[in-house]
């Protein structure tokens, strides 16, 4: 068993004989071992619980595994967990192991819950890889609203690749063209999941293999300058805020929003991230003396670490949300403070981040008050990214696409150079260009003179 700093060259190269097996564990983050076998590699953490010593495989390693960065973060993330909240995430495997045998699986939800569960456990990897907690939020979600009040009292020999087809047109015909698509994936992922964890005795085909995609609009939708202006001026004084009188009203609706709610949406717009990682936001991600934030891969769409400067508007709200989280603290059964919270906590529990989805239900009724229509929090991501690489600006689309964590534009490079023989981080450009977005947004909603209409992206050659 050797112990040694871990480098990607040395993930890489690791091996093992025939009918051996090698571990290789990492001083540089103690419990996190590579686990080489002549097929394979994983990535292993071992941990105590009540006293037994655990160890859970939580991804593969490798070319087409999980990175050693990523794997060291994602092993302090379950050793953070197994420390602070008495966290087994190899006993629970064994649980869900145990309880599926113990529950033979006869209907559509039987199954459904068989494959979430598995996800969740890191048994199923589609693609090599743990499904993401948004992955399986978003599966979830259309289990839930969607796929299981239609199919999920159905005996499995009853679903059929007719009974699906009719089941997704229906949705078809709601107008849902993109909630039928995750339908769709969804469902194929699941037997995809049975075929090969029952090896076909469950289940012998894939009754969603062939079932066509419906067509999809892209939304486009951008803000105005004028519509931004009413919606961060809204932003700063909610109070102010009156819904539309409906008929008979004689008094406008106060729109409710909390200060910590008004500052999330700010931040929407000034560093153009996904609503649930600005969501989920956390205390120890957050290095205002540097001004950055580092989002933890497990919270990533991409399953990646994402650095993101901050510009000095941002580092100013975030100050302000974590004094509010703050306030509402508690000390813990040992006495002392939480250390370690959520910037924009959940109002039925200060030590949970806030859900997503109330993100966009708090922006509706303050879209509505502004009469601003037909636009979401994404549309405040996709407003900052078209103002990016227009000439207002001038950001290279290549650098757009690294402040918004989107991996798939290589600047017009080989894609493999990009996903594994580029590691910087850009963090100099990125920043550049959130902070020539923040003051050209604070120029159009009046907190600085207006200079020009076009501006100079700053750093940029004369």
């Amino acid at each position: 068993m050797a112990t040694t700093n871990l480098t990607d060259a040395a993930v890489r190269n690791a091996k093992a004989k025939p009918k051996q097996r090698v571990e290789v564990w990492d001083s540089h983050t103690p419990g996190l071992c590579l686990l080489v076998n002549p097929r394979s590699k994983t990535w292993v953490v071992r941990y105590r619980v009540d006293g037994k010593q655990r160890r859970y495989a939580f991804a593969e390693a490798g070319v087409d595994g999980m990175s050693l960065a990523d794997a060291r973060i994602e092993a302090a993330v379950i050793l953070r967990a197994v420390k602070k909240t008495g966290a087994d995430p190899a006993g629970d495997r064994l649980k869900v192991k145990a309880e599926a045998k113990a529950q033979p699986i006869k209907t559509f939800r039987d199954l459904a819950n068989a494959y979430t569960a598995a996800c969740r456990a890191g048994e199923w990897k589609p693609r090599g890889k743990r499904q993401s907690d948004r992955t399986l939020k978003d599966a979830d979600g259309s289990l839930d609203r969607h796929i299981l009040p239609a199919l999920g009292d159905m005996k499995l020999e009853d679903v059929t690749r007719p009974v699906v087809r009719k089941f997704l047109r229906g949705m078809a015909a709601k107008g849902i063209g993109a909630q039928t698509n995750k339908a769709l994936a969804v469902i194929r992922q699941i037997y995809s999941y049975a075929i090969a964890e029952y090896e076909g005795k469950l289940v012998a085909v894939n009754v969603a293999t062939g079932q066509p995609r419906e067509a999809e609009t892209p939304r486009s939708r951008v803000l105005t300058d004028d519509e931004l202006k009413r919606l961060w001026n809204g932003l700063r004084a909610p109070g102010s805020l009156r819904l539309p009188l409906r008929e008979g009203q004689e008094e406008a609706g106060k729109v409710h929003l909390s200060r910590s709610m008004a500052i999330l949406l700010q931040l929407s717009l000034l560093l153009l991230q996904r609503r649930n990682e600005i969501a989920g936001m956390m205390v120890s991600e957050v290095d205002l003396a540097q001004a950055v934030w580092l989002i933890p891969a497990p919270r990533m769409k991409a399953r990646k670490p994402h650095l993101v400067p901050l510009p000095a508007r941002a580092v100013e709200l975030i100050t302000e949300a974590i004094a509010l989280a703050r306030t509402a603290l508690k000390p813990g059964p040992d006495g002392k403070m939480p250390t370690d919270f959520p910037v924009f906590p959940s109002p039925r529990d200060v030590l949970t981040p806030i859900r997503p989805g109330t993100v966009t239900h708090a922006a509706a009724p303050v879209m509505k008050a502004l009469e601003i229509t037909d636009a979401s929090p994404h549309d405040l991501r996709r407003t900052g990214s078209t103002a990016l690489t227009s000439e207002r600006i001038g950001v290279s689309h290549f650098i757009r696409s690294l402040v918004l964590s989107h991996t798939t534009d290589t600047g017009g490079g080989a894609a493999v150079s990009g996903r594994h023989y580029d590691a910087n981080t850009y963090i100099t450009e990125k920043r550049r260009a959130l902070v020539a977005w923040e003051s050209l947004l604070l120029e159009i909603v009046g907190e600085k003179p207006r200079t020009s209409n076009v501006r100079e992206f700053p750093g940029a050659a004369a």
